[in-house]
């Protein structure tokens, strides 16, 4: 259990400083959204193999506050779409556990692509945002969100073979 505990925290805390990296790193904002999502979606699927589920949802709620506290969301209401992007990512994965990882990681990352898309897309429709927001937006929410999250499940099975597994937890 505190295994599990001390994981879960240092994996939060990391998920923080990746997206705290946006602050810091002189890049283009698409260069800059592929890197952090997905070091962001590797702490997500690192933290379900070696936490358990509680603890990948958990730092997938907190991933957004972070977000719109650092001004990449611009309204309070995006947060919520977010964190539900990120917990049917981790529970489509969980679902699909099983199945090898590329079909997992698929699955997963199609199903968090689409549902915040689509979320984003009814969002922005009823809220005046200036059009360069609402394309910005956009673009975040569509392909870069399949592209980071297959990317975080690639990178977290390479991290998950080289850290010490637990039986008890999920694979």
């Amino acid at each position: 259990m505190n295994r599990r505990i001390t994981r879960a925290a240092l994996l939060l805390a990391l998920t923080v400083v990746c997206q705290s990296l946006r602050l810091v790193l002189p890049v283009p904002p698409i260069f800059s959204t592929l890197l952090i999502g997905s070091l962001v979606n590797t702490c997500l699927i690192t933290a379900y193999l070696q936490a358990g589920w509680q603890a990948a949802l958990l730092i997938g709620a907190v991933a957004p506050l972070v977000a719109f506290w650092q001004g990449l969301l611009p309204l309070v209401v995006f947060i919520l779409p977010v964190a539900a992007g990120n917990a049917v990512y981790i529970g489509v994965f969980h679902l699909c556990r099983n199945f090898s990882w590329l079909r997992a990681g698929s699955l997963a990352a199609v199903a968090k692509t689409v549902l915040v898309y689509l979320a984003f897309y009814q969002l922005v429709l009823r809220f005046a945002l200036p059009l360069p927001v609402v394309r910005g937006l956009m673009l975040a929410m569509s392909w870069p969100q399949l592209v980071t999250a297959m990317a975080g499940v690639y990178l977290a099975r390479e991290i998950s073979r080289r850290l010490k597994p637990d039986d008890h937890l999920p694979r």
